[in-house]
């Protein structure tokens, strides 16, 4: 069976993911962490990418990168990778394929899921209970967004929400779970459970003509205290993308 075509990014923009095959450890020690680093530092100067967020595990890496030109995503990997193996199986003289199957690269538009896709990358070694706050870990871009950097490019996404409210975000766990198609994984049936919690045992499609202030409040809660998309909502209760907007604006 054929291998199925990667979709394209209009924006540019590719969230990365790729792991140890068998769930192989890509990094045995600090040393390893840094060479991937400084190999993707001289590899980003030479092909002019962008790398807006990174966080290197021990068994899988995630990054949020953006392509100079269409097709760019393709060379930067396999020349990133192919370095990468070599320099490891040399190390930790080992033969064979490092990386699990082919990487992942999930086309990323720049909307209500780049913010909490960038926290999900930075919070990665939170939720593994490696550290307790994001500043800790040292193989992830967040420590760039704190003090600065050259590998790391920081000033687009800051300047989504500005500093302040970029950072106050971060200390929130984001409750997406950003899969391998690039979309946060949240089934039909949370969101219903989600949106039933504010209907008082009403129908989800009669929201669309409760009062305006009442459907207006209700839509507030979905977005900013259940975390759901303005898509999500708009699939799930039919009031358009736009009443959405402008209510959480």
């Amino acid at each position: 069976m054929s291998r199925q075509a990667r979709k394209i990014s209009v924006t540019g923009f590719y969230h990365i993911v790729f792991r140890g095959i068998n769930r192989l450890h890509l990094f045995e020690e600090d040393s390893d962490f840094i060479y991937f680093l400084n190999n993707l530092q001289h590899l980003k100067h030479e092909m002019q990418f962008e790398i807006h967020a990174y966080c290197l595990m021990s068994n899988h890496v995630h990054m949020l990168i953006k392509e100079r030109a269409p097709g760019d995503i393709s060379l930067i990997m396999k020349r990133l990778l192919t370095k990468y193996a070599m320099y490891f199986n040399r190390k930790y003289d080992r033969s064979g394929a490092l990386i699990s199957s082919r990487y992942k690269s999930v086309p990323v538009e720049i909307d209500e899921y780049f913010i909490p896709l960038l926290c999900y990358i930075h919070q990665n070694p939170i939720r593994a209970g490696i550290v307790s706050i994001a500043e800790e870990y040292r193989f992830s871009s967040y420590r760039e967004y704190l003090y600065g950097g050259s590998l790391t490019d920081t000033e687009f996404s800051l300047g989504l929400l500005g500093r302040d409210e970029w950072f106050k975000l971060h200390q929130i766990i984001t409750k997406h779970d950003f899969d391998v198609t690039g979309r946060t994984n949240v089934s039909e049936e949370e969101i219903r459970r989600r949106i039933m919690q504010y209907t008082g045992g009403r129908e989800i499609q009669e929201i669309v003509s409760w009062p305006k202030i009442e459907r207006d409040y209700v839509i507030r809660q979905l977005k900013e205290k259940e975390g759901l998309s303005i898509r999500q909502i708009e699939r799930a209760t039919g009031i358009s993308r736009g009443v959405i907007a402008k209510v959480v604006k």
